[in-house]
């Protein structure tokens, strides 16, 4: 079985979650970023991690799953700064599957990452009371993703690669 890890990354978050998925990999594997694959032909199955931007997947994953799952294996793992399970994030994680138009979707992986700096200063500034209370608790995800939820990523990947075998 031949797997892919494709990832985009802007702050190391997801690519710290690629980099523990690849790990349970065995067989052939190859690990990219997502702007270095051309297309999913060959695989027969590919993780695919970006984290959340505006309320959905960041753009470039966006258009890259728009353009490459279909009737293709894939799993998705996606990184963000709200707390795993908060009721607002459920929509927001919808909305990245749905960006996956005809994709056989094995399964979904979400945790926590590190706000950065400057977006809660962005956030901040926001006309949008809610948007600047979500910046304030940006300090609360410093060192995220931590081990435990690495470690629930190895998981996941364990149990996706299961169900293909």
């Amino acid at each position: 079985m031949k797997t892919l890890v494709a990832y985009m990354s802007q702050t190391g978050n997801t690519r710290k979650v690629a980099e523990a998925i690849f790990g349970e990999i065995s067989g052939e594997k190859e690990m990219k970023e997502i702007g270095e694959v051309d297309t999913l032909e060959g695989y027969d199955l590919a993780f695919i991690g970006f984290p959340i931007h505006g309320f959905g997947p960041a753009a470039d994953a966006k258009t890259f799953m728009e353009k490459n799952v279909a009737g293709k294996n894939i799993a998705l793992f996606v990184t963000h700064a709200m707390i795993e399970g908060d009721a607002k994030l459920q929509k927001w994680l919808d909305t990245c599957k749905k960006a996956a138009p005809g994709a056989e979707i094995l399964g979904m992986f979400d945790c926590q990452g590190e706000l950065t700096q400057n977006v809660m200063d962005f956030l901040s500034k926001s006309d949008d009371p809610k948007m600047r209370a979500f910046g304030k608790r940006g300090a609360e995800t410093k060192g995220q993703p931590d081990e435990s939820r690495l470690n629930n990523a190895r998981t996941f990947a364990n149990e996706i690669i299961a169900k293909i075998s």
